[in-house]
Parts: C-alpha cells; structure tokens; sequence
C-alpha cells in the first residue's frame, strides 16, 4: 500500500513539474510574435504557428487570447503597425467565432478598428469578409 501511495505522489510530482516546464517553452517559443506581427513578416509568422502547433499541439487560438503587445491582441498589433500580410493570415487563420468574440476589454475586434479609424484597414476589409 506504501509503496503505491509514493508512486501516486512521484507521478502527480513528475506531471506538475513537467505542465510548468511546458507553459514555460511555450511562452518562450512565443516570445517575439509580437515583433514579427509589427514587422509585417508573413513567412516568419507562419514558421513561428507551425512550430508551436507541431512542437506542443496549440493552434492559434488556443494561444492568440493570452498574448498582449501593448496591450493589444495580434490583429489590433497587425492593424495599427499596417502589417496587411501578417493581420491577414491572423484573421484567415483564426475560427470565425472567435473573431466576433469580444477581446480583453470587452469590444470586437470590428468594434476596435471603427472607435480607433481604422475602418479602411485591408485587414478590415479581410475581416469583414471573414465574418
């Protein structure tokens, strides 16, 4: 009995040890997507998404809500840096639910671009299309 008790424990151990290690390679494999949205490098972005997806099985939306470049998610990093080829695959890559699901504080992405003037984006005009 003791001994499955200490095999209990060093298993549960060994999983928290290794879903903290995890988060942490993901976090740093994401490190600078920011930086690759703002600099409209589409080819990089698409490398940087396959990677995480093959490395630990995230698409993009499992992670595009837990990533904040100023305060603002990838597509409004994208809109704002007029990064059309790296907004673009964002927006065709994401489901379209998500892209009419309010973000962090409280507005669509859509609602966004039109307070901000930023209606005549590319990136809007794909949006739009999208949704």
């Amino acid at each position: 009995m003791l001994k499955i008790v200490k095999t209990s424990i060093a298993i549960a151990a060994t999983s928290l040890f290794m879903s903290g290690a995890a988060q942490a390679d993901v976090a740093e494999a994401l490190q600078n997507i920011c930086t690759i949205v703002k600099a409209d490098d589409k080819g990089e972005l698409r490398k940087k998404m396959k990677r995480v997806q093959s490395d630990y099985r995230l698409k993009l939306q499992d992670y595009y809500s837990g990533i904040s470049c100023g305060g603002n998610s990838l597509i409004r990093t994208a809109m704002l840096s007029d990064a059309v080829e790296a907004g673009t695959l964002l927006v065709k890559k994401m489901p379209k639910s998500d892209l009419s699901t309010p973000e962090q504080d409280g507005k669509t992405v859509i609602a966004w671009a039109t307070e901000n003037g930023l209606n005549a984006s590319p990136i809007m005009n794909v949006l739009n299309d999208r949704i």
